[in-house]
């Protein structure tokens, strides 16, 4: 079983993982096939999601999240989240608020991004 506070745990974590570039716990957060579109419209794969911290493309200074909604459905949870974010992309700074939503689903090693999507708002 999942609870709100489980995710909101993960969230947290991803959160930090994100902004220190840890590609260890983003890798453990995130599942192998996972399907997510950037911003600019763009669909990732995990891999694709992770060299672009491996190879310091994108780099989060701050990062200021708002849990907008938070659903259970039996082993998976959405939720939604408008996020502040300030740092720089290919050497790009940028300055943006954002609004993502994410599928975390339960697997027999944790739960895990399955899916998700980020538009700019």
């Amino acid at each position: 079983m999942i609870t709100k506070n489980d995710i909101l745990n993960l969230e947290n974590q991803l959160y930090e993982a994100m902004k220190s570039s840890d590609i260890e716990i983003l890798d453990k957060l995130l599942h192998k096939d996972l399907i997510f579109i950037v911003p600019s419209g763009e669909t990732i794969s995990k891999e694709m999601d992770l060299e672009t911290y491996r190879n310091g493309k994108l780099k989060i200074e701050e990062l200021s999240p708002d849990t907008e909604q938070l659903t259970i459905i039996d082993d998976l949870a959405l939720i939604t989240v408008k996020i502040n974010l300030k740092g720089n992309y290919d050497l790009q700074p940028f300055e943006a608020q954002y609004r993502y939503i994410r599928f975390w689903k339960k697997f027999s090693d944790g739960i895990k991004v399955v899916g998700g999507s980020g538009i700019s708002i």
